[in-house]
């Protein structure tokens, strides 16, 4: 049966302010109303015979990832927690080894979680096409058919039609070329964008695996024979998989295998790896703006402005690339928005916490946002969720000041539980264990002051709670 094997471990650097490590970009609306995660498994609707998909991603997203399967009702095989991102040579051989447990002829469909395409007919057409090689023990990838010389992606160098499938045999695998040869590469017709999508059976995968990377594969195996289930994930054990190498399907395998063979396809894929290709795919207006959110424009032509949190105006510019956040404003031109990746560098030397965080930041019992913060105190408006509760906690460094805004409030503080309604505030001091719990039907709202010699987020000691977290 094939089983959807859904990569969601990619941080998403390059489309920073918005994309950031807690909330990568996979897990953002950034074209329609759905994420690109969402619409990575939407678009395997017409696919039949097809097994619940597998998720490899990182611990840190867990209950973000699960939410949204949730919200279009979709019921995973395993959400598979990696500790630390290894690549994704490790990432599939972890769902094949899962995938077999359940079915000895599993076939996986190995898709990241942060590509768009357009044409999901063609799309789910070449995925068909495929099957056949993979019961047949090829390793097939997709290759997308090249429309410009572009110096951003490896490439793969087809050879012959292998008769009666719709496939090509790979000669090799290139890295990501300049442009005189990737004009070479597009006019000579041999030459397909390496896509990263694959379909093969987990068997014949985890045999080629061992075959040319042993020791990935004994890694990955350790790790989930000591892996564990928390609620409902598959939590890889952390301190084996952490030292399994970093290695990419292509560098592993695809590279030396003689059983590799490239399916051609167009059907309008986007890798969305920066700024400029969402203005590429976005509707424009008939001076070549794309305009998201509260924007104001005076002569601007072909820019991508995009306002998340407030008024953003711009005047008597073009080919740029704005995009506003609670806590960031990036300005760049539009043919260098690949080195924004420089700058999430330069902040993560200094360790700002702007490459991690929004100020808006969700958690499995709902959410927090920072409203002021200063040396010694900071405010937060806090929800939750019906029904939801936060961990019983204490904090060594920092007191709380809380104030019900919406909702009722049932709050644990030492040995007395009690209840607070809108207008109402209690005070935990420093060292008190305590608790947030909202019982209630609708979002529970307070205002929360902190105040103290240090507010970090990891001063929290957890005693209980209900979502499996210690950290």
């Amino acid at each position: 049966m094939l089983t959807p094997v859904i990569l969601s471990g990619g941080v998403g650097s390059r489309l920073w302010p918005l994309s950031r490590e807690h909330y990568p970009k996979q897990l953002l609306t950034l074209v329609d109303n759905n994420t690109l995660l969402q619409n990575t498994i939407i678009r395997l609707v017409g696919l039949n015979d097809q097994a619940n998909p597998i998720i490899v991603c990182n611990e840190k997203h867990r209950f973000l990832v699960a939410e949204q399967l949730h919200n279009i009702e979709i019921e995973p095989a395993n959400i598979i927690l990696e500790p630390e991102g290894r690549n994704t040579a490790p990432a599939v051989a972890v769902a094949a080894l899962t995938a077999l447990a359940q079915d000895p002829k599993a076939i996986l469909l190995v898709l990241p979680a942060d590509h768009l395409i357009a044409d999901t007919t063609a799309f789910c057409k070449a995925i068909t096409t495929g099957i056949p090689l993979a019961e047949n023990n090829y390793l097939v990838t997709f290759g997308i058919v090249p429309n410009n010389p572009e110096t951003g992606y490896g490439y793969i160098n087809a050879s012959e039609y292998i008769k009666n499938t719709g496939a090509l045999s790979v000669a090799s695998f290139v890295e990501k070329p300049d442009l005189e040869t990737a004009q070479r590469y597009l006019d000579s017709g041999k030459y397909y964008w390496n896509s990263g999508m694959f379909l093969f059976k987990a068997a014949t995968y985890l045999q080629e695996l061992e075959k040319f990377a042993p020791e990935i594969l004994a890694t990955c195996r350790l790790a989930i024979d000591n892996a564990s289930k928390d609620q409902n994930f598959l939590r890889l054990h952390r301190e084996t998989f952490k030292t399994c190498s970093s290695d990419s399907v292509d560098y592993a395998v695809m590279e030396h295998t003689d059983t590799a063979v490239v399916i051609p396809l167009s059907a309008g894929w986007n890798d969305v790896g920066a700024w400029s290709s969402l203005w590429e795919i976005s509707e424009r207006d008939n001076t070549g703006n794309v305009i998201l959110g509260d924007v104001l424009t005076e002569n601007v032509t072909n820019s991508y402005l995009r306002s998340e949190h407030r008024l953003l105006a711009a005047v008597g510019v073009k080919d740029l690339t704005v995009i506003e956040t609670a806590d960031a404003v990036l300005v760049a031109h539009k043919d260098k928005v690949q080195d924004v990746k420089q700058i999430v560098s330069q902040l993560k030397a200094t360790q700002r916490s702007e490459t991690e965080l929004h100020r808006k930041v969700y958690r499995p019992w709902g959410y927090y946002e920072t409203i002021d913060i200063e040396e010694r105190f900071q405010v937060k408006r806090i929800t939750v969720n019906p029904g939801s509760s936060l961990s019983l906690q204490m904090h060594y460094h920092r007191s709380e000041h809380w104030v019900v805004v919406r909702g009722t409030a049932k709050i644990t503080s030492n040995d007395e539980v009690f209840v607070l309604t809108e207008n109402q505030s209690t005070y935990i001091p420093i060292g008190t264990k305590h608790r947030l719990e909202n019982q209630g039907r609708i979002p529970l709202e307070i205002i929360e002051v902190q105040s103290g010699s240090y507010l970090g987020e990891d001063d929290i000691i957890r005693f209980e709670d209900d979502y499996g977290r210690n950290e």
